[in-house]
């Protein structure tokens, strides 16, 4: 019997997806294309589709400024994104970085510095190169070249990144250099994070060369090259949204497609290990043989509370930070330096209360009007919420204080973009295996059950592309077996 309150079951549906970002779409376009008979209902809290990836296109002078509020730009070694976007007929529309500028800064002392030349994913290689560099001391330097006489360790534990890069490199290269650029990418405390998680090649370079530098120069030398292009970042020519826009064109003739409809609840069908029954806040429940779940993993442990309180804990302990985005453009005759180059990182040590800078102008010529300068100020770092002022006057002022700080531009902007996005960077700390090993045991329980998105197996776009289709291969298995 129903609730007076609540709306009839109605529309079983094969597959339900909850969670309209990258992840969510990609699962939808991958259990469409796989099996066209499903019937697969995807639901979106908000009111658009693509999560953090968001782009205004804002017209000025004759062209447009490409403001990106998420990510800007995806991993081109990682084949998920380019594979996706060829399926999509983007890949004549895919750039990468201008390759006539390749400087990376960074903030040391107040003052900004040039990375060292021969960086393999992250670990410096270029010996002179690293002896030119402000950045690291002379002890400090001599401390790095202990890599190469220092024995491996053999045990097969788990170690913070941060404590295996100061085993390795010493604890001033970690802070000068792999910190800054750790935290460009997971805006976290990198002794905190778990080495197995965020970077577990590291470990394994140690293992099979007994050198960071000798396994990152073997690493370099395999590396393939992107995919019609050099760079190891693509995007689209009018934004990233060209993806999301793209998908979604894709699906409106395959896919129920649901914005403004939020969950409340997800619970099994009595009597069955099989049927799940989905409640939104509106009080309508859908009936689904299969559910993913591609929302951020606390709230996928709240709406999986009702039924498996154990795995519900697991997913909501799995910690998250909030971080911002903030754009602003210039006339370039209103700077007092040229941007030479992609941009520049802030280690933790410097005490500032931004995270990055990038010159999106520099970067990607064509995001900019001739004659203008995009610049994207990032904001937000494990332990430092509290020191951030999260409206939008206090993130504008912040932003423009650390270009006043960094780069003298005083000058009013053009146009200023804020983007702010609560509890976005799930943290992969020390025990997110161990709670990754939990999950799964958990969800083999439920038959028809998935899970997808950035916080799991990798932050990435092209990781929560890959996070999507896995989990509609996992159902497709379970299913089959059911059969």
């Amino acid at each position: 019997m129903t609730n007076q309150n609540e709306l009839p079951i109605t529309n079983p549906q094969s597959l339900i997806i909850i969670g309209g970002g990258i992840a969510g779409l990609s699962a939808a376009y991958y259990a469409a294309r796989t099996n066209p008979q499903l019937q697969i209902t995807l639901l979106e809290a908000s009111d658009r589709w693509g999560g953090k990836i968001t782009t205004d296109r804002v017209p000025y002078d004759g062209s447009d400024f490409i403001v990106e509020g998420g990510p800007d730009t995806f991993l081109a070694t990682k084949p998920w994104g380019v594979a996706l976007c060829k399926e999509l007929g983007l890949a004549g529309r895919l750039h990468g970085t201008n390759p006539h500028q390749k400087n990376t800064y960074v903030l040391h002392r107040n003052r900004l510095q040039p990375l060292p030349d021969g960086l393999a994913m992250m670990i410096p290689t270029n010996v002179p190169s690293v002896l030119k560099s402000r950045l690291v001391s002379w002890p400090g330097k001599l401390r790095m070249g202990l890599d190469f006489l220092l024995p491996a360790h053999n045990g097969h534990h788990d170690e913070s990144l941060g404590g295996f890069v100061s085993r390795r490199l010493g604890r001033e290269a970690y802070e000068s250099l792999i910190e800054p650029l750790m935290s460009g990418i997971y805006a976290g405390d990198g002794d905190q994070l778990s080495l197995r998680s965020t970077f577990p090649y590291l470990h394994d370079l140690e293992a099979k060369h007994g050198s960071l530098a000798r396994g990152a120069l073997e690493m370099r030398k395999k590396m393939p090259a992107a995919p019609g292009s050099r760079s190891a970042f693509l995007t689209p020519t009018t934004g990233l949204a060209e993806i999301v826009e793209a998908m979604v064109e894709s699906l409106k003739s395959k896919v129920n497609l649901r914005l403004n409809a939020s969950v409340s609840r997800i619970s099994k069908l009595e009597y069955s290990n099989t049927r799940y029954l989905v409640k939104l806040e509106t009080g309508e429940t859908l009936e689904a043989v299969s559910v993913i779940l591609a929302t951020p993993a606390p709230v996928s442990g709240s709406l999986l509370a009702a039924f498996d309180p154990e795995l519900a804990s697991v997913l909501t302990s799995i910690p998250y930070t909030s971080i911002a985005t903030i754009t602003l453009a210039y006339r370039q005759s209103d700077l007092s330096r040229p941007l030479d180059g992609y941009g520049y990182v802030i280690p933790r040590r410097e005490g500032r209360r931004a995270l990055a800078c990038t010159w999106t102008s520099t970067k990607f010529p064509h995001r900019a009007p001739d004659g203008y300068a995009l610049i994207r100020v990032f904001v937000g770092r494990a332990g430092q919420e509290s020191d951030i002022p999260w409206d939008e006057p206090g993130l504008l002022a912040l932003a423009r204080e650390e270009l006043d700080l960094t780069l003298g531009i005083s000058a009013e902007p053009l146009l200023s973009r804020v983007f702010v996005w609560e509890s976005a960077m799930p943290q992969y700390n020390l025990g997110h295996p161990e709670k990754l090993a939990q999950i799964d045991a958990a969800l083999a329980k439920h038959p028809g059950l998935a899970l997808a998105g950035n916080g799991y197996r990798g932050i990435g776009i092209p990781d929560c592309i890959r996070s999507g289709e896995m989990a509609v291969n996992k159902i497709e298995r379970e299913l089959s077996r059911s059969v």
